[in-house]
């Protein structure tokens, strides 16, 4: 198995186990940028919120490690 192969299964690992604390950091991050520039691109940073947990959610074939809808 290569680097990128395990590091993959390394990070569906911890996308099964803990999707939800994930989920809530990725959106506190966005809240963070959202607040630092003033709710100026706050739909472009919900947009990437959900795109970045859908695609990490999707890496086991499988659509249900983190859950949706969230904090935005």
């Amino acid at each position: 198995m290569g680097f990128l192969d395990d590091a993959k299964a390394k990070l569906t690992e911890a996308v099964d186990k803990h999707g939800d604390k994930i989920a809530d950091g990725i959106d506190k991050a966005a809240e963070m940028v959202d607040d630092k520039t003033g709710g100026k691109h706050a739909d472009k940073l919900a947009t990437g919120a959900e795109k970045a947990k859908d695609a990490l959610d999707k890496l086991d074939g499988r659509n249900d490690d983190i859950p949706d809808g969230g904090k935005r």
